[in-house]
Formats: structure tokens, C-alpha cells, sequence
């Protein structure tokens, strides 16, 4: 836990599963900035009076230090929505202080301060734009925040085609701000998303199926090859198994497992609410007749029925925002083997160099290399 200290308190923050040996905080100097920036005296403060909104507050450091003004929330992390909501608790605030909302639910009819954390995605972010800016009007006053790394001319554009005219701050702490005007004669368009696509013809039995695509999902415009690899060695079976897609993405890998086996049982799990999505629309799109699926937002594997699970299927990422880190990964591997039954298998697919199997052997106790070219392996692991 770490302690954050502006000129609206100071508050004990943490991110979401906490982690004793976590070497990450719950903000950076972007947060830090933009929180400055609302109380700078010689800049002028800005009035916090009216409707809040905080578009992809990562771990709720903006939402808790603005729990006074009531803020909307809305971020498509699960994850977020968690840490928020314990941090507004572990500092005091009203546990309806911040109307949180996913990036699937509708956003505020009207806002007057809009704050927005620079996302990884550019996809993501046109999205959220698009269908904040009916709520903004002539006396909006917008303000973004980011690393240097994370603020492109592409980004400034968005800014300038869906929202108004946009200048960007000085950097300090290689951080920086991005102040934006509303234009009321800017046409308020649609979000172009979700995308879709074939897949191609030569990944087995999901070859040209369609794939629906949300705002910043994981490779939402083509398929990634490690996803590609790794439907060349699923494992064959048959009967009744509960397969889960674990990090499911827009559910390609739980596809081919229900196109494989059409008397399985899929569970598509993601922290993304746009990744389920995604899932849901691509099975609904493809999937066989009378298969059968749920699709559950939620911590990794957490909410599943310990020893439910016969098959899980896993693409793990390793990265949190720009950090990289093996910390998903490692709670993944260890909610799917709470998850499975005794027998059951936990199918990987990663980067060569990442070594999952020898994470995978300290918590199964065992691991084998199923295929492998250069870049990536598939291990299969068993609950014994």
C-alpha cells in the first residue's frame, strides 16, 4: 500500500488483487499532475461543482482523491472497478460517493468537468470519445493526462476530430496534460466499433468464422500469432468437458474449443467488460448450434466452482498497462488450478522467453512442452 498526497488529502491507495511484493503503485506522476492541475492557484482552479467524469481512472487514485465531488466513473477494467472500490472504503468515503459505470453502460446525458487517463489503445479511446461527447457542451472543461510514451499526434488528433480544438501541456516527470475545447458544431457521430473480421482460412475448425472486436481488446484487428499458433495444437476431445477461455479476448480460442467439441460447456472469463463482449458476440456469431456458454466478467478464474473445470485454455498477458510483469500470468495459473478437477489440464500458449513452465511446475508440479517454434510454446499442465 502506498500513500498519495495532493492538495485534495492524502490517501492510503492500493491496486486490485492486492499483492504483499506488488513493486507497482496505484498511480504514476500523470494522475499526480492532472490532480494538480484542478487546484493550481496561478492556472486557476478548476470548478468542481458540477457533473464529474473520470473515463479509465486505472486503479481509482482520480475517483478516491475526487470522492467529494461525486464523480462517474466509467473504465472497462474489472480490475479498476475493484481497486476503486476499495480504495473509496480504505479512505473514508461514502461507498456512494462515485457512481461507477462499465465502458458498456451508458454514459452521463451531461458533463462539465471531463477527466480522462490517456489509454494504451487508441481504439479504446476513440471509442470512449465517441460516446462521452454527446454529454459535453460549449462550457465542458476537458482535461487528459498521460505519460510522455503514452501521447501521440495520433492521440491529439482524436481529440481534435471528435471532441475540439486541443493543446497539450509541458511535461513534468515525463508526464503530461492535454487540455481540449468542446466544439458544439463538431458532428457527434457514432463509434465506429466494434470491428469485425474473418479468420483465415487455415486455423482449423474456426477457419472464416467471424470475429467481433471491441474497442481495446487484444488484436482486435487481426489475429495474433500466438493465438494463431496455439489453434494449430488444441487439445482433441469429446463428451461433456467445461472448457473455460481464460483471458478469453474476443474468444477465438473458446470458439474452436466448441467447434472441436460441441457437447462442451464454455465459461469465457475477462477483467475487460469489452472483451466479454466481444466473446459473447463472436460465439453467438459462430458457434455451433445448441452450444453452450456463460461469459463472466470478473477477476481471472476467481468466481468459478472449485474442481468445476475439466479443460482450461489460456493466452496470459504480460503486461499491466505499460509495465510488463509475470503477476497476471501467475494468478491466472493459480485460479485455474483451484478451478480444476483432479486430471484436469491447463493449456498455455506464450513467448518463449517468458518461462511459464517453470511457474507452471512450482504450482502443478509438473509441465509439458506440447509444440514450439521460436517464438512460441504450448505447455500443458495437470492437476494431479
Amino acid at each position: 500500500m502506498n500513500r498519495l498526497t495532493t492538495s485534495q488529502g492524502a490517501f492510503q491507495l492500493t491496486r486490485f488483487p492486492e499483492h504483499p511484493r506488488d513493486p507497482f503503485r496505484a498511480w504514476d506522476a500523470a494522475d499526480e499532475y492532472l490532480l494538480r492541475r484542478l487546484t493550481d492557484p496561478e492556472a486557476g482552479p478548476v470548478d468542481l461543482s458540477g457533473a464529474v467524469a473520470v473515463v479509465g481512472d486505472r486503479w481509482g487514485a482520480l475517483t478516491t482523491a475526487l470522492a467529494a465531488h461525486r464523480p462517474v466513473q466509467i473504465s472497462d477494467s474489472y480490475l479498476a472497478r475493484r481497486a476503486t472500490q476499495a480504495n473509496l472504503e480504505r479512505n473514508g468515503a461514502d461507498p456512494a460517493a462515485a457512481r461507477l459505470l462499465t465502458s458498456r453502460e451508458t454514459p452521463p446525458d451531461r458533463v462539465d468537468v471531463l477527466l480522462i487517463r490517456v489509454p494504451k489503445s487508441l481504439a479504446y479511446l476513440e471509442d470512449q470519445l465517441h460516446r462521452i461527447a454527446p454529454a459535453v457542451h460549449a462550457g465542458t472543461v476537458v482535461v487528459a493526462a498521460g505519460m510522455v510514451k503514452e501521447i501521440h499526434t495520433s492521440t491529439l488528433k482524436l481529440f481534435e476530430r471528435i471532441i475540439g480544438p486541443t493543446r497539450t501541456s509541458l511535461a513534468v516527470r515525463k508526464a503530461r496534460l492535454i487540455f481540449c475545447t468542446p466544439d458544439p458544431a463538431l458532428p457527434r457521430t457514432p463509434s465506429p466499433w466494434p470491428h469485425r473480421y474473418a479468420l483465415p482460412a487455415d486455423v482449423g475448425p474456426v477457419s472464416g468464422r467471424t470475429v467481433v472486436n471491441h474497442a481495446g481488446i487484444f488484436c482486435a484487428e487481426r489475429l495474433d500469432i500466438g493465438t494463431r499458433f496455439f489453434l494449430g495444437h488444441l487439445p482433441a476431445r469429446t463428451g461433456a468437458d467445461r472448457v473455460v477461455d481464460l483471458g478469453c479476448g474476443n474468444g477465438v480460442l473458446g470458439l474452436a474449443a466448441a467447434l472441436g467439441n460441441p457437447q462442451a460447456h464454455l465459461t469465457f472469463t475477462d477483467e475487460s467488460y469489452a472483451a466479454v463482449a466481444s466473446a459473447e458476440e463472436t460465439f453467438r456469431a459462430s458457434a455451433p448450434d445448441g452450444a453452450r456458454a456463460d461469459f463472466l466478467v470478473g477477476d481471472g478464474i476467481a468466481d468459478l466452482a472449485p474442481g468445476s473445470a475439466d479443460l482450461v485454455l489460456n493466452n496470459p498477458p504480460f503486461h499491466s498497462h505499460q509495465a510488463t510483469t509475470d503477476a497476471t500470468a501467475r494468478t491466472m495459473f493459480l485460479g485455474a488450478r483451484a478451478a480444476l478437477r483432479q486430471g484436469g489440464e491447463l493449456w498455455v500458449v506464450g513467448n518463449r522467453h517468458l518461462a511459464h513452465h517453470t511457474r507452471l511446475r512450482r504450482i502443478f508440479g509438473n509441465c509439458t512442452t506440447v509444440a514450439g517454434d521460436p517464438k512460441f510454446v504450448v505447455l500443458r499442465a495437470v492437476k494431479r
